[in-house]
């Protein structure tokens, strides 16, 4: 087995998900502003180790996606990030995307960039400790959109940095986001998904990318924010695992992002799924629901870390025993 799969299979190990804490400088210094923390380098570095080394974690989380800022930090006594989360059984992994920015020729759409550079970039991170990298493309959707051009064009940057992170020996995450933004429905959702799931599947089969070798973080098939009516956990869950069905039996596994749902929204949906049989285990990549309460108990105070640690703690317990619960609900 290639070292690729080794690490994806244990990206996606019966119980766990991954943690995803690599919030740009930019959009990490805003939250922390609007926490009433000052944003400096010292704060953001503070608040990710409050993360990493909350007691048990590894129970629940086998990875952790960083930014490059906090890769090349080092926590309080003096281990770098990679090195320190690694002795706590976790997984160290990257964002290597340089960002969603308008796509010209295709208004209202955007497009990923960061691939100028990225084979280099990949091999001082795998240099650094890290297992496993990232790359977010977005889909907004429309009553026009999204086009087929800007869904290709997405799917493209996806495998190409796909298929450099295997040559790397880094495991992809593959996130192709469908925004939750708008008013559409769960039916519009999930047409839209399932296109895009279409081509990113093709993208990554026509550049030879290994399937086992990846780990897939795609939204739920949800309707929009601004829809009047809210899907239970039930429906989100079969209308999602239908449009996976569409993805290789072969894919080391699928965590979901929580794409702006209430952390309990998400954790039910997420349970919701596990009574459904797929041929690779369904988990959680989970940002904001995890750690927003973690924030929130913390607020940079120095004395408040174990609260913080113990509100992060409590949600990814919460979603680890909904993943649990396929072992129960289907057994061997």
């Amino acid at each position: 087995m290639s070292t690729c799969r080794q690490v994806a299979a244990r990206m996606v190990a019966p119980g766990k998900g991954v943690l995803a804490a690599d919030e740009s400088i930019g959009t990490m210094s805003a939250r922390l502003t609007t926490a009433g923390v000052e944003p400096t380098p010292e704060n953001r570095r503070a608040y990710r180790e409050m993360l990493a080394a909350t007691p048990g974690l590894a129970d629940g989380v086998s990875g952790i996606i960083f930014c490059d800022e906090t890769l090349h930090q080092r926590f309080a006594d003096g281990r770098p990030f990679a090195d320190a989360v690694r002795a706590l059984g976790i997984l160290p992994g990257i964002k290597v995307d340089a960002g969603a920015k308008a796509c010209p020729g295709l208004p209202g759409e955007k497009i990923t960039e960061g691939l100028d550079g990225l084979v280099e970039r990949l091999a001082g991170y795998a240099e650094l400790g890290a297992a496993f990298a990232k790359w977010r493309a977005v889909i907004t959707i429309t009553d026009e959109l999204p086009t087929a051009a800007g869904i290709r064009a997405n799917a493209h940057a996806l495998a190409r940095y796909a298929a450099a992170c295997q040559e790397a020996g880094i495991v992809p995450i593959v996130e192709p986001e469908v925004l939750m933004d708008g008013t559409h429905s769960l039916r519009r959702c999930a047409e839209v998904t399932a296109r895009v799931h279409a081509a990113v599947v093709a993208e990554l089969a026509a550049l030879s990318v290994d399937p086992a070798g990846i780990v897939l973080k795609p939204n739920m098939v949800i309707e929009g924010a601004d829809h009047p009516e809210r899907s239970a956990p039930e429906q989100v869950a079969e209308a999602t695992v239908d449009v996976l069905s569409a993805l290789p039996t072969d894919l080391a596994g699928v965590a979901f992002l929580s794409g702006g749902q209430p952390p309990e929204r998400a954790t039910a949906n997420l349970a919701a799924m596990q009574v459904h049989r797929t041929p690779w285990p369904v988990t959680f990549s989970f940002g904001r629901a995890l750690v927003d309460p973690a924030l929130a108990a913390w607020a940079g105070d120095p004395a408040r870390v174990a609260d913080g640690q113990a509100a992060l703690a409590e949600r990814v317990a919460a979603n680890a025993a909904a993943v649990r619960r396929r072992a129960e609900l289907q057994p061997a």
